[in-house]
């Protein structure tokens, strides 16, 4: 490699302030989930002493890693961990409902248990609740980066900024894209393949509402497509797989792609092969 350009990569390391590793940011995550719930602890706590200093250690873990970010926006890194953790029991019920409800939809769902420590949904879902309390409070960077390394692992793409009410209900999952400005009330089901994402993308919508809002009690079956901002599902609707839509929809509404499938047959040859390996 050139000397020229190893020394331009070396002035850029230097100028670069971001020193958090993502790693230590998913540390921290999957520490929180499993103080929150002990069917997730690799080793569980023997007295309610070594839970309170697990629960120190997170509030300073979370401090310093707050700390890293600090030179990219203005906000207090102490005021907002004092926020976060006078918010962790409202968090906590939130995901109990979350993971309750999945518990209560899916007939192959035998345990609460085993909805927290291996369904994907659900996983996605704990880090987007913790990386949204992390956003409103105005924090960069670190919510986007929580909300992605759970995407990479479940393939569940919720931006940070969502507004997603409780009970919610992730089955299946792989393939869901939540957008920034969208809206989901309470009791919302999504399978697999769900996109809730815009009609444009242009820069200048950056603060504009660009993603559907799903009221209550909605049920949107794999592979549909709800795009724009303006786009309402009224409550209680039932939206098909494979739906394309952009506009609005009353409560009680029940939408369904109708595929045409032909089938043709013919006689088989007399000199067809039969044979096993």
């Amino acid at each position: 490699m050139e000397e020229s350009f190893l020394q331009r990569l070396w002035g850029l390391h230097q100028q670069n302030q971001f020193r958090i590793p993502t790693s230590l940011l998913c540390q921290f995550q999957n520490r929180l989930l499993q103080m929150l719930f002990p069917p997730l602890a690799e080793h569980p706590f023997q007295t309610a002493q070594e839970l309170a200093q697990e629960a120190s250690f997170l509030e300073q873990e979370l401090e310093s890693l707050l700390e890293g970010v600090q030179h990219i926006s203005t906000f207090s890194a102490a005021e907002t961990v004092e926020q976060f953790m006078r918010q962790l029991p409202a968090l906590h019920e939130q995901l109990l409902a979350d993971a309750q409800f999945i518990l209560q939809e899916d007939p192959a769902a035998r345990h609460i248990e085993e909805v927290m420590r291996s369904y994907p949904g659900f996983y996605a879902i704990a880090v987007y609740r913790t990386a949204h309390v992390l956003h409103q409070a105005g924090v960069p960077l670190l919510p986007r980066i929580l909300t992605e390394s759970a995407h990479n692992r479940t393939g569940i793409d919720i931006h940070p900024g969502a507004r997603i009410d409780f009970p919610f209900c992730i089955d299946h999952g792989t393939g869901i894209v939540i957008g920034e400005t969208t809206v989901i009330g309470k009791h919302v089901k999504l399978y697999q393949g769900v996109t809730l994402g815009a009609l444009s993308v242009a820069k200048y919508m950056t603060d504009i509402k660009r993603h559907p809002t799903l009221e209550d009690h909605v049920i949107i079956y794999a592979g549909a497509t709800i795009l724009g901002g303006s786009t309402v599902i009224g409550s209680h609707s039932i939206i098909g797989g494979n739906v394309w839509l952009t506009e609005s929809v009353p409560p009680y509404s029940r939408l369904y792609h109708r595929a045409q499938i032909k089938v043709s047959r013919s006689e088989a040859p007399e000199d067809i092969v039969d044979y096993s390996i």
